[in-house]
């Protein structure tokens, strides 16, 4: 490991707390990125995630019956999005850093937008997987893409903060999102359409809608800001170039020796792990919900079970809020990591043998907010020995090798479910993987801190 890899550690800290005040001009820079641009990149993730996850609302209320999948077929449908996705994630990254983020992002979003549109009228099993696996190279590039270009507006110090404002937007989808799919489900009727396709026509809109506005509304550079005085452009562009030309002097600047990169590999399999976990929850926990009539003998209506699903994803927006704070103030360290990893990995299978449906949506609160305490932190790490071309091949590698979760999480536990006939093997794999995270993260922060040992010994 080269002596700037190892200075980047996720051991004792892997973005170094402040020791100095921040000047007027630093906090008003920060300030204004943080209103201006995070709440925008941070809509079109709402939405981005709203149609990713809209078959999960759509499926135990009328798609799965209108289209006769089994459990297996709606896992399958569910995840063969990440197929596309993945096969288009790193060339579309690259795309974006040599188009420019505006261009490329407001591409990204109407193009999804069009192919969600679709699922209004789909009529088929075979329909369904056609537009499954087209949205996901619809929304190829979209997530890594506003990761990057996030990272490229604050100097690291900053983006465990502006990172975890960003990635409210995913927590705070499903707590807004699903009462809105619930009660657009209930327009049963509308345009002469079945309540789960008035669903998909109303979130596929806005992501059109706003794809347009991102043309003229975001900047790609802070010199190009308008908004920005001279003075914090200065003061921007400095902090950012004087990170820039330290990392340029890595043995990491091209594409090809990411790819050959042990730490990045090692970053992918610890995203693996969450992204399970996540997708799992995503595109299961309203058909587990549904399940709690036959489980628990208990009934609830559409709106009932949105507002339910809703429940542990609020806690989870308030705690991605504070745990990387934290992570900002003393410097972002492992165990901002894998503490919530291994919380995660207990409580998933732990709430499969709880009593009563509060108990169960207690504990899978406590997962939810597991899994987003950890993701903001973890994003901070791929920037912090990469720049340029090959942070954004690096990014998109990690998404796309982490993403790959993504259909593992949607086919595995609705086959597993379908051959067995629960959720307690399906839910034992996520904790497992989620456990391979935290073990992973603490073996990492080791290296790196032997690494550094012995780079300081050779030095003297």
């Amino acid at each position: 490991m080269s002596k700037v890899s190892a200075a980047a550690t996720t051991g004792q800290s892997a973005t170094k707390p402040s020791t100095t005040t921040p000047s007027a001009v630093e906090q008003s820079a920060i300030r204004k990125i943080s209103w201006r641009l995070v709440p925008f990149v941070g809509l079109m993730f709402f939405i981005n995630f709203l149609d990713r996850t809209a078959i999960s609302f759509a499926g135990p209320n009328g798609m799965n019956t209108d289209l006769a999948l089994t459990v297996a077929q709606f896992g399958l449908a569910s995840g063969i999005f990440f197929i596309g996705y993945i096969l288009l994630e790193v060339p579309s990254n690259l795309a974006l850093h040599r188009f420019g983020a505006r261009k490329w992002l407001s591409r990204i979003m109407v193009s999804w937008g069009i192919v969600s549109l679709l699922f209004t009228w789909v009529s088929s099993i075979e329909g369904l997987y056609i537009l499954r696996f087209l949205l996901g190279i619809a929304e190829a590039g979209f997530f890594p893409g506003a990761i990057l270009f996030l990272s490229m507006w604050v100097p690291a110090r900053y983006r465990s903060r502006i990172l975890s404002l960003f990635y409210l937007a995913q927590p705070l989808t499903v707590v807004l999102g699903a009462p809105l799919a619930a009660w657009l489900i209930e327009q049963h009727g509308l345009f002469g359409l079945s309540g789960w396709r008035v669903m998909f026509l109303g979130v596929s809109v806005p992501a059109i809608i706003v794809g347009i506005i991102t043309w003229f509304y975001l900047v790609d550079r802070p010199a190009d800001a308008k908004w920005l005085n001279a003075d914090e452009k200065r003061w921007l562009v400095s902090e950012l170039e004087s990170e820039h030309a330290t990392k340029n002097h890595s043995k990491h600047p091209s594409v090809m020796t990411v790819m050959f990169n042990k730490r990045v590999w090692v970053l992918c399999l610890i995203y693996f792990g969450f992204i399970y976990g996540l997708y799992a929850l995503a595109f299961f926990l309203p058909t587990i919900i549904a399940g709690f009539q036959q489980q628990f003998g208990t009934t609830f209506n559409v709106m009932d079970k949105g507002l339910i699903t809703a429940i542990p994803y609020l806690p989870a927006a308030i705690v991605m809020y504070f745990w990387p704070r934290d992570a900002t103030r003393r410097g972002c360290r492992s165990w901002h990591i894998a503490i919530p990893a291994l919380t995660g990995a207990i409580s998933i299978p732990l709430a499969l043998f709880m009593e009563s449906p509060t108990a169960t949506i207690a504990v899978i609160t406590v997962t939810a907010c597991s899994i987003f305490a950890a993701l903001p932190n973890f994003w901070t790490l791929p920037t912090q020995f990469l720049t340029g071309a090959s942070a954004a091949a690096a990014i998109a590698l990690i998404n796309t090798i982490g993403n790959v979760a993504g259909f593992s999480a949607g086919y595995i536990t609705g086959a597993v479910r379908g051959v067995t006939g629960t959720y307690v093997l399906p839910m034992m794999i996520v904790g497992g993987l989620m456990l391979l995270s935290a073990v992973l993260i603490v073996l990492l922060s080791r290296s790196d801190r032997v690494s550094k040992a012995v780079s300081a010994t050779q030095e003297h």
